[in-house]
């Protein structure tokens, strides 16, 4: 296939899970051995000669080094100066990370003195940036298809339809009364809105007749669905493209009536206008914006000959300009995001185009506005103070709802609550008539996280938050067993009112129904799901998967296991040292939130009569007795919170995985959140103008893939 003009196209060489690549405990545990033992000093000092050659042979070459086998397939045996560490700058990064979390020495070693931790930290970090400054590093975001979720909103806005091109059922939320209103920086005290992968009414939506979505995509292992390196485009695909664009334009509903750009585009010239020359004018600045970038000559001329063949052959101009717009909505240069290559090997500034492209789909989930095209066209957007104020406009456009119903519904993970099915005897509560009560339970954090935005609050409310959204049924499912009532509860319009919180056990993210019930089994809650759910989404420091010859608990108790409590019964897994460390890691974290069962109803105890115990400490540092505490605890990290919270944000903007060069700039990011008050309007800002988002590493290389136009 022939590639388009002066882009080269590079496809990941591997797949890696995490946002960030999580290097096993077994490697990390070298990295006590090399710091708890230390002698102070101030930052940026070398060794002294010979002592960390010495410290590895003492304590760590006989796991990474000597003899046959190589613990956690790390070997220091070539070590010789602190130098030789940073020469892997994932190694580097996983290093400041150990020590920043406190996860290393192991809870059975010596402590690392907090003055001592503090040092190397900030020398590590010091030599971090050094590294990534002087190889001039960038992660790439490689070529990529849209979404179907991207797909359905470029679509709309292309040609301006009125309604949704075809039915979405993961977008969860769905607006009723036009109450999504940013411009106005404040959410209604009281909304109405739906809820649609749990209920049929919710699909029933003003759309195009006989349009069929193509297969949702799936979301990454602790990332998202619009990450390059799932997002192919086989032949069959390719096919199925071809056939929805024309099924589109062929729609029975695609009439002047439901399409905004008719006039302009479809309808037939006056009869003193020059058909040729009229075709022209309306195809460029139709391509343009379709394909994000400036049409050249020899695309406009090849798109405008086949309007002209179509006439000719007898077609109208409606049905031959139909043709064309179905045509472009399966061209590559539509469906694929991508950078040009590169002029130069090292990272390079994306152009006005590519920059309004990134921005656009990062906000809005679509292909840039007309506002957005001309000040690319005139070079304008990539002036800062530009760009600034372009991302302010965009937070107030009511196409915002699209970030909301996209973002949060992923970095949460509430897809995973469809399949939450407690038992219906003992939890009446989550189930009313035939129906769920996830369909208002996933509405509460979405509710949320749309009131934080649009009001711009600080993002520690998604941890402590001041207030919440429930309907009738929510208030009921919330109270203690047995106090209910009979549970009411509708599957169409549902009613959502803003309450504040005057009980800290509830609120936020963290401590919702849904979380709770999604988190859980059908019988009994899950604190080891919970505690790598808080891991991965709050702190987005996910852990490994348990290693292959660990059994599971088993799902039926022995007489034994009656008297006993979920933690005790989970000790076994602590035992084993290849699964102690990660247990240490997110067993506080699941703990902390044992209070809550199934439904997400608070208990003080289990049902055997056993008094629940939600004490722990979090990063060995903050110790706590219960919900409230965890949160306070978690609060008192709230700039890790904040770093965690920016890495999910700038993964999703740029569409891939971030590596160990973009540390630096999540640590500004979030510098600059923390200095106003770690408002969320700030973030967003920050990541659009960190150096990941402005610039691209795309090196052309004669093995590039390529895309026909």
């Amino acid at each position: 296939m022939e590639a388009p003009d002066d882009t080269a196209f590079i496809f990941p060489p591997t797949l890696r899970f995490g946002v960030f690549q999580v290097v096993p405990v077994k490697v990390l545990g070298f990295i006590s051995c090399v710091f708890w033992l230390a002698i102070p000093r101030a930052a940026g000092d070398e060794w002294p000669a010979g002592l960390l050659q010495s410290s590895l042979k003492q304590h760590c070459l006989r796991c990474h080094g000597a003899g046959d086998e190589i613990h956690g397939e790390v070997n220091l045996a070539g070590i010789k100066q602190l130098a030789d560490l940073g020469k892997d700058v994932e190694l580097l990064r996983a290093m400041l990370a150990a020590l920043e979390q406190r996860v290393m020495p192991p809870e059975d070693e010596p402590p690392l003195p907090g003055a001592l931790r503090d040092q190397w930290v900030a020398q590590l970090r010091q030599q971090l940036r050094q590294v990534v400054a002087s190889q001039q590093s960038l992660g790439h975001a490689p070529i990529r298809r849209m979404n179907r979720f991207q797909y359905n909103n470029a679509v709309t806005d292309l040609f301006q339809i009125q309604g949704v091109v075809f039915t979405l059922p993961e977008r969860m939320l769905r607006e009723y009364g036009g109450y999504f209103q940013p411009q106005t920086g404040k959410l209604p005290d009281k909304v109405s809105v739906g809820s649609r992968p749990l209920g049929k009414s919710q699909l029933i939506e003003q759309r195009l007749a006989g349009v069929a979505p193509f297969p949702q995509d799936l979301r990454a292992e602790h990332g998202y669905d619009n990450r390059g390196d799932h997002l192919s485009l086989s032949p069959l695909l390719m096919e199925s493209f071809l056939k929805l664009g024309r099924s589109i334009t062929e729609s029975r509903d695609f009439t002047p009536k439901r399409v905004g750009i008719w006039q302009d585009f479809f309808a037939a010239p006056g009869a003193d206008e020059n058909v040729p020359e009229a075709i022209r004018a309306r195809l460029h600045p139709f391509l343009t914006r379709a394909f994000r970038q400036p049409v050249d000559e020899e695309t406009l001329g090849r798109y405008a000959s086949f309007a002209e063949q179509q006439i000719a052959a007898g077609a109208s101009f409606t049905a031959a300009m139909k043709a064309v717009a179905a045509a472009a909505i399966a061209s590559p240069k539509f469906l694929y995001l991508f950078d040009h290559a590169n002029r130069r090997a090292t990272i390079e500034r994306l152009s006005d185009f590519e920059l309004a492209t990134r921005l656009s789909f990062f906000l809005w989930g679509s292909i840039p506005d007309q506002v957005l095209i001309d000040l690319a066209a005139a070079g304008k957007l990539s002036d800062e103070d530009v760009l600034a104020a372009q991302v302010e406009r965009m937070l107030a456009d009511r196409k915002l709802k699209r970030f909301c119903d996209s973002f949060p519904t992923q970095w949460l993970q509430l897809e995973r609550i469809i399949s939450a099915v407690p038992n219906r005897e003992r939890f009446p509560s989550f189930y009313f008539s035939k129906y769920r009560a996830s369909m208002h339970m996933m509405v509460e954090p979405l509710l949320l996280f749309e009131a934080v935005l649009i009001e711009n609050r600080p993002i520690t409310q998604f941890v402590d938050a001041e207030f919440t959204y429930h309907s009738a049924l929510l208030r009921k499912a919330y109270q203690p067993a047995g106090s209910q009532g009979k549970l009411g509860g509708g599957v169409g319009k549902l009613g959502f009112e803003r309450v504040p919180i005057t009980d800290r056990r509830y609120g936020g993210m963290i401590t919702n129904a849904a979380v709770m019930a999604m988190t859980s089994g059908p019988e009994e809650t899950k604190p080891i799901t919970r505690g790598a759910w808080v891991a991965t989404v709050i702190f987005n420091e996910p852990p490994d998967p348990p290693p292959a010859d660990v059994p599971p608990l088993p799902e039926k108790k022995t007489a034994d296991d009656e008297r006993l409590t979920l933690r005790e019964r989970l000790s076994q897994h602590r035992e084993r040292a290849d699964c102690r460390g990660c247990h240490e890691q997110i067993d506080p974290l699941g703990f902390a939130l044992e209070n809550y069962d199934v439904d997400g109803r608070w208990r003080e105890q289990y049902e055997n009569g056993r008094q629940i115990e939600a004490g722990g400490t979090l990063f060995r540092e903050h110790a706590f007795t219960d919900v409230v505490e965890f949160k306070d605890a978690i609060l008192a990290e709230k700039d890790r919170f904040t770093k965690g919270f920016a890495e999910h944000l700038l993964a999703f903007a740029l569409a891939r995985e971030l590596e160990a060069a973009d540390t630096v700039a999540v640590e500004q990011i979030a510098a600059a959140v923390a200095a106003d008050d770690y408002r969320i309007q700030t973030v967003i800002k920050q990541v659009v103008l960190s150096s990941p988002f402005l610039n691209k590493r795309n090196p052309r290389q004669a093995s590039d893939a390529n895309v026909s136009q």
